[in-house]
């Protein structure tokens, strides 16, 4: 593997490997050109239309954080007081449900003012659809005490921005145009201008030049800092918003789960399929014509028995391409070199039939779970067979090695380049295989090569 891969690769391979490996690095997506800007990020902040949504969301958030706040406290206090009877049981309940509610417009509020997209948590339902069932359903949700918690932390700290906001804003913008409009107060306030300090004896005008420019300067640097400010806070409400009225891990791990589990039902139907299409169209096909042919030869076995010899001589070369068939489409079910002598003995024996010279390296100590070497095998095979296709390739490269509680695949190749798993062919087949058991598949494939091709398999040895 001297060829392929020298001590800097498998290092680098090494240290990024995990089950977060090459999430945040999509393969093969064209990376989007930056915008070009006249002016630097910190010039330009105030006239973005991220700035006033932000700000449009700090000023909104006072009045409905006032709001939820209230009526969370006064119910929450009023179905304690009730709790002696039967009757706080419903208002706390009821209280939970608007909480839900209110929880639902932040989200909205969050993705449409801040770009936060936060999955909506799954509905409350109870068991037999009655009320009582509905509201043990709400009290045992853990999400409806956590919208409860979102209510109660979040109106002291919307007040605290939204008093921030308000004061850089409009303390900003009222110096920096204040020397468009000081002439207000001489004109009509008889004095010359804004009244920086006064006593019985002095009083202290903003009206110089000096004066008028330096109060436009401060306007100018509290009008550019306002936007990070603002934005600083508004990263707490980001994560209040993610943590608290999002669906939890564990809801978010179900629904992968359930997916994951539709991807491996859809990939077992789909391999069936080719089974028994295989079955019918190749060796199945041949065994009848065998019958046919075994017929015939029967019949003409007394009358013209050169004609049968070579009938049955025909019947037995069709008999090896059947077997040959059968025995193609046994190892591609799940091949007997794999279950006996592992990765290493496989791998080479897939990389020997590929139409390119191919170098193998394994390097395990030990065998990981059946389920996730076979997927590893059939992973490089689809690789290889990709390479033999369309790479026009004339060499590549196999290398397959532990690091930590991870299986690492890596199948390198020097053709055309260009491969992507979002163009719905074979590579996207094994993503999905691979993201069914928290795999992760990465493609590095620039147009004119080399292709990259890394995979990443729990080991669950």
């Amino acid at each position: 593997m001297a060829t392929a891969y020298g001590p800097d690769t498998r290092d680098r391979e090494h240290q990024g490997s995990g089950p977060g490996f090459g999430a945040n690095t999509p393969a093969n997506t064209p990376a989007k050109t930056p915008a070009k800007h006249f002016l630097p990020a910190p010039l330009r902040a105030p006239l973005e239309a991220r700035t006033w949504r932000e700000l449009l969301y700090a000023l909104l958030s006072f009045p409905l954080a006032t709001a939820a706040f209230v009526f969370a406290v006064t119910m929450t206090s009023l179905s304690a007081g009730l709790l002696v009877t039967f009757i706080g049981i419903p208002v706390l309940a009821a209280g939970l449900a608007v909480c839900r509610g209110f929880g639902a417009l932040e989200r909205h509020r969050a993705r449409g003012l801040l770009r936060v997209e936060v999955a909506d948590p799954e509905r409350v339902r109870g068991k037999t659809g009655g009320p009582l069932s509905w509201m043990g359903a709400v009290l045992k949700s853990g999400v409806s005490w956590r919208h409860l918690v979102y209510t109660l932390l979040h109106f002291p700290w919307a007040t605290f921005t939204f008093v921030v906001a308000i004061t850089f804003w409009t303390y900003g913008l009222a110096a920096l145009t204040y020397p468009l409009w000081f002439w207000l107060f001489p004109v009509f306030g008889g004095q010359g201008g804004l009244q920086l300090y006064g006593d019985r004896t002095h009083q202290e005008y903003l009206d110089s030049p000096g004066e008028l420019a330096v109060t436009g300067a401060i306007g100018l640097a509290l009008v550019l800092a306002a936007p990070w400010i603002v934005r600083g806070l508004l990263s707490v409400d980001r994560l209040m918003v993610t943590g608290l009225l999002g669906p939890s891990r564990l809801a978010t791990r179900v629904s992968e789960l359930e997916s994951d589990r539709g991807v491996v039902v859809d990939t077992a139907a789909a391999d069936l399929r080719r089974i028994e299409r295989d079955l019918h169209d190749g060796a199945q096909a041949r065994l009848v014509a065998l019958a046919m042919d075994l017929g015939l030869a029967k019949e003409k076995l007394t009358d013209d028995p050169e004609a049968a010899a070579r009938m049955v001589d025909e019947a037995h070369g069709e008999v090896k391409v059947a077997l040959q068939e059968l025995r193609d489409l046994a190892r591609g079910i799940h091949p007997a070199v794999l279950t006996d002598r592992g990765l290493d003995a496989a791998l080479s024996a897939i990389a020997s039939r590929c139409t390119v010279p191919v170098t193998v390296e394994v390097d395990l100590d030990a065998r990981p779970a059946q389920a996730i070497e076979g997927i590893a095998y059939f992973t490089v095979s689809e690789l290889l067979q990709n390479i033999s296709k369309h790479a026009r390739a004339t060499r590549a490269t196999v290398d397959v090695w532990r690091a930590a509680d991870r299986l690492m695949l890596q199948v390198t190749d020097n053709g055309r380049g260009g491969a992507s798993p979002a163009s719905g062919g074979g590579l996207a087949g094994l993503t999905e295989r691979l993201d069914a058991v928290d795999g992760v598949l990465v493609v590095d494939s620039p147009a004119g090569g080399p292709t990259t091709v890394t995979a990443e398999l729990p080991w669950r040895g």
